[in-house]
């Protein structure tokens, strides 16, 4: 029997979703792996990126402003100094280093996540 398909059926779209939730997990279970200090002070850092999250924020400039990003990583540092005093009291100057890549990191995924969700799909 020749039964006609419904248009949606005969041209699938690619599951684009799948592939976003995909990649979140992916990168939660990375951070999962994270050794001991690295998982402590992330939390401050995520802290920071929530904090300078809004619309029409510095971290969303097509290239972000170096001094601003270097205060945010002070005012991260900081927070880590206060609550974490054996963490930061081993090593200042390396985990500042630490906290700077991390920072950047979550801030890569936050721009790219904003991207994404104001994608244009014409």
């Amino acid at each position: 029997m020749n039964q006609k398909l419904p248009y949606y059926m005969v041209y699938p779209m690619p599951l684009v979703f799948d592939d976003e939730r995909t990649e979140r997990m992916d990168f939660e279970y990375m951070k999962s792996l994270y050794p001991d200090i690295p998982k402590r002070i992330l939390p401050y850092i995520e802290e920071e990126c929530d904090r300078m999250e809004y619309e029409n924020s510095m971290v969303y400039d097509e290239y972000p402003d170096k001094l601003q990003l270097r205060l945010m990583c002070g005012r991260a540092c900081r927070n880590i100094e206060k609550s974490e005093k054996g963490i930061y009291e081993e090593d200042m100057g390396k985990l500042r280093d630490l906290v700077e890549v991390m920072l950047y990191q979550e801030l890569y995924k936050r721009r790219c996540d904003n991207r994404r969700r104001h994608r244009r799909i014409y």
